[in-house]
């Protein structure tokens, strides 16, 4: 799917990280049909086995977002903009995808942390989230959970549309 999926996913990684910047939501206008035209395009071009890897790549990518929007960790719009990746780029190419997700997403959060002035309570944060995580289990953070009104969440669209685009070279 590499050359099909490339311009659709580089078109609504854009307007995510636009909508994502200014009201910190991905909207479903722009997830559902980038989804479902993924997998449309998946099958038309690869057949039961473009469909099959289709719906995997949403699996793969709902499953593994999912865990940290249950956590708390992430917004649900982040979780359907990469079940939209994975309908579009399978799932060989979306673990790319959510590699570079994560590590762009990791230099964010310091640039966003040192931006705010708030380094030592970001790293402080990320230690008690990683130390807790065998004793709370599946469970959000009372205090650096996204629905606190005092955590420092950031918009994470950018990362994922980095993530995306920077897959399209890795494979």
């Amino acid at each position: 799917m590499h050359s099909i999926a490339w311009w659709p996913t580089v078109t609504v990684m854009v307007i995510a990280i636009f909508t994502d910047l200014r009201s910190r939501r991905i909207p479903n206008w722009l997830v559902f049909p980038f989804l479902g035209a993924g997998v449309v395009v998946s099958t038309i071009a690869g057949g039961w086995k473009g469909l099959g890897n289709s719906i995997m790549g949403i699996v793969v990518a709902a499953s593994l977002m999912g865990v940290l929007y249950v956590l708390d960790g992430t917004g649900m719009g982040d979780v359907k903009l990469c079940a939209g990746i994975g309908a579009w780029v399978w799932p060989h190419q979306l673990l790319f995808a959510l590699a570079f997700m994560g590590l762009i997403g990791g230099l964010m959060a310091f640039g966003w942390a040192l931006r705010g002035g708030f380094v030592g309570a970001s790293l402080t944060g990320t230690r008690e989230l990683l130390v807790s995580l065998g004793t709370r289990g599946l469970r959000p953070h009372p205090t650096l959970a996204l629905s606190n009104p005092a955590s420092r969440g950031m918009p994470y669209a950018p990362a994922i549309a980095v993530g995306a685009i920077l897959s399209f070279f890795a494979g």
